[in-house]
């Protein structure tokens, strides 16, 4: 089997995991936290998974799966790869977070990030944040899984500047 093709196997699987628990799931911090710890332990280049919810001008982080926490659990909108995410209302990948300026580095062995925004309407309410040790780790196959749990999460999440945890 080809690298590409078990890439593709590995993100199948997680989301069929994801979509078991979007089916059973109905309380937003229990689903927001299973919702990392199914992407971080399914797919071996995601190290640190991370859910992040709009609270006025600030992503407040709400979820995490990792080997560590982050010190970044407030972040600015605009402020850094997250915070960008957030205010351009797109997905950016990052292959060598060393070469972008807007890196907020939380942990060393970190390389790659990629953030997916989650909106409801044309609104930021949060975003998915996933570091890699690996430099290049992701892709349009990467993307493509978590901007389709980002439209399932926006489903479920209270609206923006409600509590949510």
């Amino acid at each position: 089997m080809s690298a590409s093709r078990d890439r593709r196997i590995i993100l199948e699987e997680a989301r069929r995991a994801l979509e078991a628990q979007l089916a059973i799931g109905d309380r937003t911090p229990e689903l927001l936290e299973e919702a990392c710890r199914i992407l971080e332990h399914s797919v071996p280049w995601y190290d640190w998974v991370g859910i992040y919810l709009v609270e006025g001008d600030e992503l407040v982080l709400a979820a995490w799966s990792g080997p560590a926490a982050t010190e970044h659990v407030r972040i600015p909108i605009g402020q850094g790869i997250c915070g960008a995410a957030a205010r351009e209302g797109q997905t950016i990948i990052v292959p060598d977070v060393r070469e972008d300026p807007r890196y907020l580095q939380c942990f060393l062995s970190t390389r790659s990030e990629i953030v997916v925004p989650i909106r409801r309407g044309g609104t930021v309410i949060g975003e998915i944040d996933i570091d890699s040790d690996r430099l290049a780790a992701f892709d349009e196959d990467d993307r493509v899984l978590l901007e389709w749990l980002a439209e399932r999460l926006a489903e479920r999440l209270p609206q923006a500047g409600t509590a949510a945890v």
